[in-house]
């Protein structure tokens, strides 16, 4: 039995939508952040030494970080949906966008969270950071033009690693001049395994 365990109002939710659109059983542990700090509680020090979410145990294999976790899943259990052949052309694409969600797209989206708790401080910051986000914002926005999804080929494992770029940049306001983009976003939380994940996870504030 593959248990996950997830904290709520976080990256994890993607490890959940990918489990329910795979159609698994899974046992979910929920974890619960500080009130007062936000951040991760003690407890998940006890299930990996980086104390952070997601972690997935699949007999004895524990793994972190979203886009290895759903990589592995998609290829153990994926039955040669939710990711391109390795062969295919369209593979490397797939494996950028992959990579590109957190090692790229996610640090402005970050630096913007952090940069706004230091008030006017963090005004010789703004306007780099405003304009990476719109530098990333405008490419994924461009990449998605005329489709529905990253792909072509249609929805992956691409589209769910992105969607935490997606919702954060949204939340921030952020995506009002990318009408691909949020039309993305409404259509992911129209999937009925995104539901059924959050059905699953409990509020998210995404």
């Amino acid at each position: 039995m593959i248990t996950v365990h997830h904290l709520n109002n976080s990256r994890s939710h993607r490890i959940l939508w990918m489990l329910e659109e795979l159609g698994l059983d899974y046992n979910l542990v929920v974890h619960h952040r500080d009130a007062e700090t936000n951040l991760a509680p003690p407890e998940l020090l006890k299930i990996h030494p980086l104390g952070k979410s997601p972690v997935l145990i699949d007999g004895d294999k524990t793994i972190i970080e979203s886009g290895a976790i759903l990589e592995y899943l998609t290829r153990t259990y994926g039955k040669g949906k939710f990711a391109p052949d390795i062969s295919s052309s369209e593979y490397i694409e797939y494996s950028q966008l992959m990579h590109y969600a957190e090692g790229s797209a996610m640090l402005p989206i970050m630096l913007r969270l952090y940069a706004g708790r230091l008030g006017d401080a963090a005004a010789p910051l703004m306007p780099r950071i405003d304009s990476e986000t719109q530098n990333h914002l405008g490419y994924l926005n461009g990449l998605i033009e005329g489709q529905d999804y990253f792909l072509k080929s249609g929805f992956s494992a691409a589209d769910i690693q992105l969607s935490f770029v997606l919702e954060a940049a949204n939340i921030q306001g952020q995506l009002a001049p990318f009408k691909n983009l949020q039309a993305c976003v409404a259509r992911n939380k129209a999937r009925p395994a995104y539901q059924r994940a959050l059905e699953r996870g409990g509020p998210y504030a995404f």
